[in-house]
């Protein structure tokens, strides 16, 4: 028999008989009216989850995590505002019923049916996944199994403060917010929540405001796997910066007075908290985990006559709100009612085509004031010096930073966030005087924590601000990218284009650093990047395309709401000479503020017909050497820069190498998994040109005298280019 039913029939037969489970009697301030709606979210919450059972059974619903168990979370949402943007546990169907109850018009059961049935009406994701979440109760969609939205409830708790000190044109969240962000005890010992914890514990100790409610529903196991009896509360009761609260999840009584404390502790104070809430976990994990399998028949028995609705239901009895005949026939209505309404559900229309699945991948842009770039007196005040250097050909992190200012000065939501950035000016000195320009509140020095960094973007993206978050160094990404693939990118995706989280992370990466770092600070694999359905990707080869395409990537986070990665080519940051000592080749003098490279646009040098040298970033200018060497022989090239590496521009690609005879692809990323994969792809498909391709090897970089010989050189490419234009292979 189905766990979910011996649950039910033991509800039925036990509240009929008044065998109730013993407990404190009913104290604090929950009234009764509050206490009768907080039982009806439970009951909703339990009919919910045998409902989806029901249809998973009969093929109508999909994969689904019960909450039942868990009931008591709706007591919490009681005692919190719908202003306060709640960050869900996926056990957390009760809090969201609860809130539902705040607010107006709304049909939560019906809304939550939709989901269960995958059902392309499906208010929050437009039945592309069964999650929690609303637009209307301030609930962005989680996809999360890991805890992998506890950084960026930090950087939206953060972002709260920072708006009252700068306001943000798309400000969502009021003055007097908290942040809500809970989690089971399985997922607090995972490294993303504990970096998350850290983070808050660090912000609050130096008493910059963070007014963030942790809530660890603590159901004493993970899957199959047991937490330790008191290590919740033995790991969290003394950490510096977080205070501690609990409360007993199977007493709503005891939870709202609870709850209301740490709420009032974290709106008047400004501090994080930790609400650890012992609940209990009815059935099994999630979909048809029998939990059998590895607890004993005993075990789950004891969780079973444990029911937080049987404690409801002796709650309400002896605090006079209901009798248990009342709550019974509550508990049957919901039931009734639920079964009525999946009924109509699963009639719904599903998606069925690719673009329809894919059509909230990109979010939909929004207005913005328009902007005029910034006055002459700001430059001059910001720039100083700078301004007249300007006149003069300079190198690429120069560009950047004068790029960064501009941008900075236009559009005052813009903030910047990462390791080193402010007083140091980052590690090559790419944001150097920005901290002395725009102050600690728009320059943040971080931690050393890649998720935290992301995550502090992500969430002050949530609140209306354009975040330009740093991380040092390529192969660092690889800390954190789950924050771009599984919080960035897919939150549109989830929430049918109803939350975005827009952002610019600027990157230092690729290779050709001489004699630095090796692999962990010269990494030429983007493969990760370009993998992130949604993301975009530049690449500038110059100082010149640097300023306008990092400008461009601005727009498109500020206006149509992308994810933009913006990887800076280290080695190209100081270069200064292209074919001799001392020429200058490779310097440019600043843009107009006014000029940028649109998404998409591919650059070309020469328009010579007997190769196209399709390339990007350090094989540019690599491609550049090259083609002097071929010109002096007779050789007509043109060298092609890609720039946008996601999506490609093939289009543009297309025209670019059109009438030439050959084309060849530099690409310094690996030859597994690399750039020159898609574009050799690309070629083929649109094109009936000979080709070849020149790559870096499947392999890290090595320190000192060999830092470069695993990848693309100019001898190579001048090399590759000989060989295709004779025919060899």
């Amino acid at each position: 028999m189905d766990r979910a039913d011996i649950v039910h029939d033991n509800f039925l037969r036990r509240v009929a008989a008044r065998d109730l489970p013993p407990g404190s009697p009913p104290s604090g301030p929950l009234s009764r009216p509050e206490a009768v709606a907080i039982y009806r979210a439970g009951c909703l919450t339990r009919a919910l989850d045998r409902q989806s059972r029901v249809m998973q059974r009969a093929g109508q619903g999909f994969y689904t995590i019960g909450s039942s168990g868990h009931e008591g979370l709706a007591a919490i949402a009681a005692a919190l505002r719908p202003t306060d943007m709640a960050f869900l546990h996926y056990r957390d169907a009760a809090f969201q019923i609860a809130r539902a109850g705040q607010v107006d018009g709304q049909s939560i059961a019906w809304d939550m049916l939709l989901s269960f049935a995958s059902s392309a009406e499906d208010p929050i994701s437009g039945g592309r996944h069964k999650v929690l979440g609303s637009k209307a109760l301030n609930i962005p969609p989680q996809t999360s199994t890991i805890a992998s939205h506890l950084p960026k409830a930090v950087g939206a708790a953060y972002s709260i403060g920072a708006a009252r000190r700068h306001r943000p044109e798309h400000q969502e969240l009021p003055d007097d917010a908290i942040v809500y962000c809970s989690f089971g005890d399985a997922s607090a010992n995972h490294s993303t929540s504990q970096g998350a914890f850290n983070t808050a514990q660090w912000t609050s100790y130096q008493s910059i405001p963070l007014p963030l409610l942790f809530v660890c529903e603590d159901n004493g196991i993970g899957i199959s796997t047991k937490t330790p009896t008191g290590w919740i509360a033995a790991t969290f009761q003394n950490r510096p910066g977080l205070k501690y609260f609990h409360c007993n999840g199977l007493d709503i009584f005891d939870t709202f007075r609870v709850a209301e404390e740490a709420a009032h502790y974290v709106r008047t104070r400004r501090k994080p908290a930790f609400l650890h809430v012992k609940t209990i976990r009815l059935y099994g994990h999630a979909g048809a985990d029998v939990p059998t399998t590895y607890l004993s028949r005993d075990e789950v028995e004891a969780e079973e006559a444990n029911d937080p609705l049987l404690h409801s239901v002796r709650l309400l009895d002896q605090s006079g709100a209901l009798t248990p005949d009342q709550a019974l026939a509550i508990y049957n209505e919901t039931n009734a009612r639920v079964a009525r309404v999946a009924g109509e559900a699963i009639t719904r229309p599903r998606l069925k085509t690719a673009a329809q699945v894919m059509e909230s991948l990109i979010p939909p842009k929004r207005a913005c004031k328009p902007t005029n770039g910034p006055t002459a007196e700001a430059r001059a005040a910001a720039l100083g010096g700078d301004l007249k250097a300007m006149d003069e050909p300079q190198i690429m992190s120069r560009l950047i930073n004068w790029a960064l200012t501009d941008l900075m000065l236009t559009h005052p939501e813009i903030v910047m966030m990462g390791e080193d950035v402010g007083r140091k000016g980052g590690v090559y000195g790419v944001t150097q005087k920005l901290h002395a320009r725009f102050g600690p509140d728009r320059m943040i020095d971080t931690l050393l924590d890649e998720q935290s960094i992301l995550g502090l973007a992500i969430g002050m993206a949530q609140n209306g601000f354009v975040p330009m978050p740093e991380i040092q160094f390529l192969a660092y990404l690889h800390n954190a990218e789950d924050q771009l693939r599984g919080e960035a990118a897919t939150l549109p995706f989830f929430s049918n284009g109803q939350y975005t989280n827009p952002m610019v992370l600027r990157i230092a990466g690729l290779g050709y650093q001489k004699g630095f770092g090796g692999h962990f600070h010269n990494d030429n694999s983007v493969a990760v990047l370009r993998d992130i359905p949604g993301l975009i990707l530049a690449v500038p080869s110059n100082g010149a395309d640097a300023a306008k395409m990092v400008r461009e990537c601005v727009r498109l986070a500020r206006e149509e709401q992308r994810v933009v990665v913006f990887l800076e080519p280290i080695a190209l940051y100081p270069m200064r000479d292209l074919h001799a000592d001392k020429d200058g080749g490779w310097m440019c003098r600043y843009p107009d503020p006014s000029e940028t490279i649109r998404l998409g646009e591919v650059g070309q040098h020469g328009d010579g017909k007997d190769i196209a040298i399709v390339t990007f970033g350090n094989g540019v200018y690599l491609s550049r050497q090259a083609e002097a060497r071929l010109a002096a022989e007779g050789v007509k090239a043109r060298i092609v820069d890609t720039r946008w590496l996601s999506p490609l521009p093939a289009d543009a690609l297309v025209q670019a190498v059109q009438g030439c005879k050959r084309i060849l692809i530099v690409d310094e990323t690996r030859r597994s998994g690399g750039v020159a994969e898609a574009l050799m792809a690309l070629f083929a498909e649109r094109t009936d040109v000979p080709l070849a391709r020149i790559t870096a090897e499947d392999s890290f970089i090595a320190t000192g005298p060999a830092y470069a010989a695993t990848m693309p050189s100019a001898d190579s490419v001048y090399s590759a280019a000989k060989r295709l234009l004779e025919g060899l292979k």
